[in-house]
């Protein structure tokens, strides 16, 4: 692999466990602030704490964006995932389930295979204004239908969180390629007009996925996972002069790549999100210094995982 390759690696893992860091103290949040609002959240010192693991994660993506391929750089923010579920578990003060590991093992595993299928050259061309125009008219479509109220309202608002990111990354590219070459201007129609919608799309992601959340953490986030390189895999497919590799084969792989991530996301679901106390104050017990600070296996004031038996004191009935 070339420097720039091991660059755009390094930058996307550090990105990567930021999205995570982030991930878990979005989830801790939204646990805790159901039915009070985003205006609430805008009131906190922790929300804005994890809006700035998102910040500088996205800056460290943009970087990486730049030294390497979308093809490349996309599937490494599966390794979110990886750091997320770990940590979800060190902030709830717990080990990580056998169903948990499963469930993100064969959503990586997944991934993988959807991804080694669609990957391959760098771009040869990036999106032109009216393609760009196009994407987002669609994803923001799309995500419109995704947000409508419903059942499973978690997997859809996370599945609308990926789209957007997947082509927030990919709009990203096309701003970081437009701005660097030195035959047109740096700030022309196009890289403004595109940096507005990366704009929209990146806030759209952030706050769908905080919504997403109040549903526990595993599922939303393996879906946001899925569903971010799809999107923009399938910008690179239509749009952007990529094929899937290996002929029927590659087909065949791809397909069951993504038979074994929806199973995983599958089991994820399964995984009963745990319920966080509700302090008198968000800042006094912070969710991102509670994810660095703890022990593995100390005990938090959250409920008991496994809960009491009639009779004893601090039963909690389940429903």
């Amino acid at each position: 692999m070339s420097a720039a390759g091991v660059t755009a690696v390094a930058l996307s893992l550090v990105s990567a466990v930021a999205y995570a860091l982030a991930a878990v103290a979005q989830e801790r949040l939204a646990s805790r602030t159901t039915g009070t609002g985003l205006l609430r959240l805008l009131g906190t010192g922790a929300w804005w704490s994890a809006v700035g693991l998102n910040a500088g994660a996205a800056l460290l993506h943009v970087a990486a964006l730049k030294y390497g391929p979308l093809t490349l750089v996309q599937p490494l923010g599966a390794l979110t995932l990886v750091a997320a579920v770990p940590l979800g578990a060190r902030a709830a003060g717990r080990r990580v389930s056998t169903v948990e590991w499963r469930g993100t093992a064969l959503t990586l595993l997944g991934l993988a295979a959807l991804l080694v299928t669609a990957s391959g050259p760098a771009p040869a061309r990036m999106l032109s204004l009216t393609e760009a125009l196009a994407v987002a008219g669609t994803t923001a479509a799309a995500i419109g239908m995704l947000s409508w109220p419903g059942a499973r309202p978690g997997l859809r608002h996370a599945t609308a969180s990926g789209f957007a990111s997947g082509v927030a990354s990919a709009l990203t590219q096309t701003v970081t390629v437009a701005a660097t070459d030195r035959t047109g201007p740096l700030l022309s129609t196009e890289v403004v007009v595109v940096a507005v919608l990366v704009a929209a799309f990146a806030v759209g992601g952030l706050l769908l996925s905080q919504t997403a959340y109040r549903g526990g953490l595993g599922a939303p986030l393996a879906m946001v996972t899925l569903a971010n390189p799809v999107a923009a895999a399938v910008i690179g497919l239509t749009l952007l002069g990529q094929g899937l590799q290996g002929g029927p084969t590659g087909v065949l792989l791809a397909l069951a790549g993504a038979g074994l991530a929806a199973w995983g996301v599958v089991l994820l679901t399964r995984v009963a999100p745990q319920a966080a106390p509700e302090p008198a104050d968000a800042d006094e017990d912070h969710p991102v210094a509670a994810v660095l600070a703890l022990e593995p296996g100390t005990a938090t004031a959250e409920p008991a995982l496994v809960p009491r038996q009639p009779g004893q004191p601090g039963h909690l009935t389940s429903h």
